[in-house]
């Protein structure tokens, strides 16, 4: 099996969204759990992360966007009691950041605004 076949398909196994994002902040790929989640599915490729959230939500991106490259790995981006969503770094074998990802995992069960131990 190829590489890039096998990585799509692992991706493609998860059954949360998974968002894959350059560091120009254009999706260059949707898993199957994503092209379901979001009204927009395959055709959210090749469009900006920012034109899919309101304005809060791009500052806090460029936020965690700039932590990560300064070298932080992951960050929680919001818990609202069923589920959190974390934004993780991706970096080459140089270390250099070549992108993001959201990951979703079920919530602690805390509610919207608490404190994550995360």
């Amino acid at each position: 099996m190829e590489r890039v076949s096998l990585l799509e398909s692992l991706l493609d196994s998860l059954k949360d969204p998974f968002v894959f994002v350059d560091t120009d902040h254009v999706i260059r790929y949707v898993n199957k759990a994503a092209k379901h989640h979001y009204d927009q599915g395959e055709a959210l490729v090749g469009s900006s992360i920012f034109d899919c959230h309101n304005e809060n939500s791009n500052v806090r991106i460029l936020d965690v966007f700039e932590a990560m490259k300064k070298g932080e790995h992951e960050r929680l981006l919001a818990d609202d009691g069923k589920r959190r969503v974390f934004m993780r770094a991706v970096k080459n074998d140089e270390g250099e950041m070549i992108g993001y990802y959201e990951r979703f995992e079920p919530s602690s069960g805390k509610k919207k605004g608490q404190p994550s131990t995360v």
